[in-house]
């Protein structure tokens, strides 16, 4: 979801305003327990680029800790562009697992709320969406005001109605501390270990048997259709009190999206980003393929965030940036290796009910193409593909699945009719209300199959 930064600052005021007139949740204490290291103290602290509360400094292995675990905690004031308000956030270290497997250590915030008994939370994925760690949600809450940080912060917006109604809120990085854009499967494993930490510490007033919701856009529904999907097979412990998901605009078979943002106006920088996050989660080289243009961008954006892709690089696409054997990316072997492993399409179906939303006004924010196959949509995230999943996920047991697609809305414009409307289809999930069912009223859409390898130009 892109805004200028000077938007993105006033609806982070407007945030700051929004929270603040929620009930500030009751502190956890100035001496948390932390597993395996020091606790970290309670109180007004901010994060900083060498906070220790970010590495694990245990005796025991990492890899012997449970996922989920809680590693260290400590209870803070939620800031809001910088600014302390009187609302706490507990801040968990915990263990998790990396896209190859390996065990990784990654930071979650939990908000209570006053009004609610700790039984029901909302999973919060923020769509924050940067290759720069420094901007993931924990520190910009912690304090640490960045400009691509000022997105969490403006996504206040979003949370402090759910905090109102009494749900606890879960709000992982889920990038990871590399922040391995778009690298779904990571997000996934970010955010269910996440849920399993909040359900473990006694700080948050969560426990194994409170049920959780999943909610994101954009970024975030990288985050909640991946949770979902994976939920199943890598955490049942936490799918089994799953209520549902909802989310919007969301990325399935991320190498139609870089052909359909070819070439825009506003959004052809996700295609570097992209190439760079997939690339950092899978430990492969791709600049290797590219010319020296293409280098020069991959660098200039290595530690970047939407708000430095958004408009700078207009009309670019990936023939500029590879070498001229390379011309059709699904002649680089790890190109296609990489996109294949992210393809949402090739993920499991959740077992649990969804809420999917998406637009198809793309030309609203200067994408005009329709490449064959793909299509349009709302000119970064592809509506043909979304359609498909929908109707998969359908087709494959779960017959919840509610859809809706916005002919004349935007990336930037869908969220003011979804927010609410998802809020109200996870209030009724919660409820225990039946789930609303859109399977056989969807239309058809793209063919989510795995890349093929093609030869060189």
């Amino acid at each position: 979801m892109s805004r200028t930064p000077a938007r993105l600052i006033s609806l982070a005021v407007a945030a700051a305003a929004a929270l603040t007139a929620v009930p500030a949740a009751t502190a956890t204490g100035a001496t948390p327990s932390a597993v395996g290291g020091t606790a970290a103290t309670a109180g007004a602290a901010t994060a900083t680029a060498s906070d220790p509360f970010y590495a694990y400094d245990g005796d025991r292995p990492l890899a012997s800790f449970a996922p989920g675990a809680v590693l260290k905690t400590r209870t803070l004031s939620y800031h809001l562009v910088g600014i302390p308000t009187p609302l706490k956030a507990i801040q968990l270290l915990y263990r998790t697992t990396d896209a190859q497997g390996r065990p990784a250590a990654n930071v979650t915030t939990v908000v209570r709320s006053l009004t609610g008994d700790g039984g029901k939370a909302v999973s919060y994925q923020s769509f924050y969406d940067s290759l720069d760690p420094e901007d993931g949600p924990s520190r910009a809450i912690a304090g640490d005001l960045t400009l691509g940080g000022v997105i969490p912060n403006a996504e206040a917006l979003f949370m402090a109605p759910l905090l109102a109604k009494g749900y606890t809120l879960v709000i992982p990085d889920t990038q990871g501390q590399r922040a391995d854009f778009a690298a779904g499967p990571e997000y996934a494993t970010n955010t269910l270990d996440s849920i399993r930490a909040a359900s473990g510490s006694a700080a948050t007033g969560m426990n194994d048997r409170t049920r959780v919701g999943l909610i994101g856009y954009s970024g975030g529904a990288i985050a909640s259709s991946w949770a979902a999907a994976l939920a199943p097979s890598y955490a049942p412990d936490v799918n089994s009190r799953l209520v549902g998901f909802a989310e919007g605009g969301l990325l399935v078979a991320p190498a139609h999206n870089l052909r359909y943002v070819d070439g825009s106006l506003v959004w052809s920088g996700v295609i570097p980003m992209a190439l760079i996050g997939v690339s950092r989660s899978y430990d492969i080289d791709l600049k290797q393929y590219m010319n020296d243009y293409g280098r020069s961008v991959y660098d200039r954006l290595q530690d970047g965030s939407i708000i430095d892709a958004l408009g700078r690089f207009p009309g670019l696409t990936w023939k500029k940036m590879a070498k001229p054997a390379y011309a059709n990316p699904n002649s680089v072997p790890e190109f296609v290796d990489a996109v294949n492993r992210v393809n949402l399409g090739q993920a499991p179906t959740p077992t649990v009910p969804g809420f999917i939303a998406q637009g198809n006004g793309g030309v609203l924010e200067g994408t005009f193409g329709n490449p064959a196959g793909i299509g349009t949509g709302d000119a970064v995230m592809v509506a043909g593909d979304v359609r498909a999943l929908a109707r998969q996920y359908c087709a494959t047991g779960n017959d919840s699945i509610a859809y809706r697609e916005y002919a004349l809305l935007s990336h930037t414009g869908v969220p003011v009719v979804w927010a609410p409307l998802a809020m109200d289809w996870l209030d009724d999930r919660f409820e225990g209300r039946p789930a609303p069912s859109d399977c056989g009223r969807i239309p058809a859409g793209n063919s989510l199959a795995p890349e093929r390898p093609a030869p060189l130009s």
